[in-house]
């Protein structure tokens, strides 16, 4: 299997798994009528205090392991993120291989800023 066929399953894989969680996500989320004490009502609420910056990644795990709907939902979108962000570093070293020095440092400066806008902006953004 060559590097390109691999990048391709990661991107298949990557939006079916992101699909699954958001659906049994969704269910979870009518089935309960909200989720980790939010009311449907609340969560689809434009000023809903639900988002990505107040939620940390140990409290969506264990909200996993309570059945918690939005947990659920925000890894789906989590996984949905990660995926072209993975397809990037694999492709770093796919130009490795074919030693194309000009694409390795770009494709590195791009995952570089990639990094960045997940990493280190949210934080800087949250004060």
């Amino acid at each position: 299997m060559d590097m390109n066929d691999a990048i391709s399953y990661v991107l298949r894989f990557g939006v079916v798994a992101s699909v699954l969680l958001v659906s049994v996500g969704t269910i979870l989320l009518f089935a309960d009528n909200g989720s980790n004490g939010f009311s449907l009502s609340q969560i689809a609420n434009v000023n809903a205090g639900i988002n990505s910056a107040v939620i940390t990644v140990p409290a969506i795990i264990s909200g996993l392991s309570a059945l918690q709907g939005i947990d659920f939902v925000l890894l789906g979108l989590m996984v949905l993120m990660a995926t072209p962000v993975t397809r990037v570093f694999l492709s770093i070293f796919a130009f490795l291989y074919d030693r194309n020095w000009i694409y390795v440092i770009i494709t590195a400066i791009v995952f570089i800023d990639l990094m960045i806008a997940v990493f280190i902006v949210p934080s800087l953004l949250a004060h």
